[in-house]
């Protein structure tokens, strides 16, 4: 069978590490074997902290190991039950509790330090000397990297890239009903309101001098919709903005909405307004972070136009 993991090295690469690490760890523990040692790999930094900065308390351990701290715990857990530490409360607080060598863990960790860490070293630099480079530099930088910008926030800065707004036309026509059927449906019911405008995008909007804007993300085509429709001299409601749940994770939503918002404000529009419901949570905190405010004389003046109309909102910032 192919390895998928060695072939798609950027995308597995946690994987690949985690593998290799199981691959180094059980070799580890056949050399604790024949020195007659029950600890496992994964309790020697554990350990060699405790016998370096003394006793300390789980968040301490966690901190200086930058493991996880169910994983410290976990590994205290399995130390006390093999004598090696000893936990203990500190002061009245109960929270606070306190790991520290046992007599057996002092021992222990003697004969480990002594028969053997030097060949573990010693084998490791073997394995690493002919290396191009230097890996264990590269994976200090990659650490160091992380910890200033997580995987997560580069995931979530670089999701956006390559999304297009494209301009209304018939042909993407389907495409607004598509879009905002999925959401509004899976949510709450077609009203006859979202009806006539979905069947009749060019009539209802266009037409009456509004704007429709779609995205396309590569590889998935258009998986966003938003509209600005007329309603009176220079106003304007933001309406039937939707993503494909196909396109989640995308950052699709605020890419669109943002470009909604530069359309309006070249437009000179004066009064932006949108109607929503507050089990839409995510799309409001959206649209809060971009300029958008509650407003109670709007849903005085249009949150009768739904009956799931519950949230009123007046763009404010300029």
């Amino acid at each position: 069978m192919r390895d998928i993991v060695s072939e798609r090295t950027h995308l597995f690469l946690g994987s690949r590490l985690k593998r290799l690490a199981e691959r180094m760890q059980a070799d580890v523990v056949k050399v604790g074997e024949q020195a007659g040692l029950a600890i496992q790999p994964s309790q020697y930094p554990l350990l060699a902290t405790l016998d370096l900065d003394g006793a300390a308390t789980i968040g301490e351990l966690t901190e200086a190991t930058q493991l996880s701290q169910p994983a410290i715990t976990r590994n205290v857990a399995k130390l006390v039950e093999m004598g090696m530490v000893e936990v203990t409360r500190r002061g009245q607080d109960q929270r606070q509790k306190t790991v520290a060598l046992t007599a057996a863990g002092q021992a222990a960790l003697a004969r480990a330090k002594l028969a053997l860490w030097p060949q573990i070293e010693q084998a490791v630099a073997e394995l690493l000397g002919d290396l191009p480079g230097s890996f264990v530099g590269s994976l200090s930088a990659i650490e160091a990297r992380l910890a200033t910008r997580p995987l997560h926030r580069r995931a979530a800065e670089l999701a956006g890239a390559g999304l297009v707004i494209r301009e209304f036309s018939d042909e993407l026509a389907p495409h607004f009903r598509t879009i905002n059927a999925q959401w509004i449906e899976r949510m709450y019911r077609l009203e006859q309101a979202d009806i006539d405008v979905l069947d009749h995008p060019r009539e209802r909007i266009i037409d009456k001098g509004g704007v429709i804007l779609f995205v396309e993300a590569p590889g998935l085509g258009i998986v966003g919709a938003c509209a600005l429709r007329p309603t009176g001299p220079n106003q304007y409601e933001l309406t039937k903005m939707g993503v494909l749940e196909s396109a989640r994770g995308l950052k699709v939503g605020e890419f669109l909405l943002r470009a909604v918002l530069e359309r309006a404000e070249a437009m000179g529009i004066e009064r932006l307004y949108l109607l929503s419901n507050r089990k839409s949570e995510a799309a409001i905190h959206l649209y809060e972070k971009l300029g958008f405010a509650h407003d109670a004389g709007i849903m005085a003046e249009f949150g009768a136009g739904y009956e799931r109309c519950d949230v009123a909102m007046l763009y404010k910032r300029r």
